[in-house]
């Protein structure tokens, strides 16, 4: 079955580069004022291990569809008043965790994005006001059904982008399929430079090797955020333990484990486990195959 015509017209978005204009300003401006640090982290969904703003968007989504459901019921205004104020309420902290998401985003993701943005704060509008009217006493009814009708389009615009677009999800999640069990030669010992990332490759697998003396780290050198050659990063330490920092969006991964220590990414990197034998550097990936 083909997709419907005029749903073919969301994927026009991600090449309209008249959206520029305000998406490269207000990706500026969402980055300005939410710096690096732990409530970015926290917004990103980093302490979770993957994405908070899904999570969230379950609040004013659902209460909005159950204020709809009620809407129809007689002797519901009040219930469904309550409904409609928390959905409200509840954009907010759901719209910051969505900006902060989309803020890292490549130049498709942020045109579809801005758009998604519009739409939900079309509908927080029309909700808004649907509350004042019911408040009033008035019904209210025609404001907020019109609102979940926008909200569903921005919905579907989010889902394009969680899903045909990619943000948010782990970009390395393949790697364990595509490697092989047991263990496997990447290369001397003496050939890797001592205190620099080092890129190798285990099929058509991209690692990111680093050594100190004769100890040897080795992630896969995709990054978990949107695929960026970390063979490419800088390194630095925490505490003694040397730390990877992405050349694009600049989350940083343990070198040790994988481990995320600072967002975007929300995904840790699969680490390998290493040995050397007669001076050789080998591999061997957990759960591979």
């Amino acid at each position: 079955m083909k997709t419907l015509r005029p749903l073919k017209s969301v994927e026009k978005l991600e090449n309209a580069t008249w959206l520029d204009t305000v998406a490269n300003p207000m990706r500026d401006l969402v980055q300005a004022v939410i710096k690096p640090g732990a409530v970015r982290d926290i917004l990103h969904g980093v302490p979770i291990g993957h994405p908070l703003h899904p999570l969230m968007v379950l609040v004013p989504t659902g209460t909005w569809l159950s204020a709809a459901v009620l809407d129809a019921v007689p002797g519901s205004k009040a219930a469904s008043a309550i409904l409609i104020g928390t959905g409200v309420v509840s954009a907010a902290p759901t719209a910051l965790s969505g900006w902060t998401d989309w803020s890292e985003g490549h130049e498709q993701q942020l045109r579809v994005g801005v758009v998604h943005a519009a739409a939900n704060a079309v509908a927080v509008g029309l909700y808004s006001l649907s509350l004042v009217q019911r408040l009033r006493g008035k019904s209210g009814k025609v404001l907020s059904y019109t609102g979940l009708v926008v909200v569903s389009a921005g919905g579907f615009l989010g889902g394009h982008m969680a899903y045909r677009q990619a943000l948010g999800a782990n970009h390395s999640e393949d790697v364990p399929h595509r490697v092989q069990p047991g263990w496997h030669a990447i290369g001397a010992l003496a050939e890797l430079p001592d205190g620099r990332l080092e890129k190798r490759v285990l099929g058509e697998v991209p690692l990111v090797v680093f050594r100190q003396g004769d100890e040897v780290s080795v992630l896969s050198a995709t990054c978990s955020h949107l695929s960026a050659p970390l063979d490419e990063g800088t390194v630095s330490y925490d505490d003694g333990d040397p730390c990877l920092t992405c050349p694009w969006h600049n989350s940083m991964f343990s070198l040790k484990n994988g481990e995320v220590l600072r967002g975007p990414a929300t995904s840790p990197q699969p680490s390998f486990e290493t040995r050397i034998v007669a001076g050789t550097v080998e591999v061997s990936l957990p759960n591979a195959g």
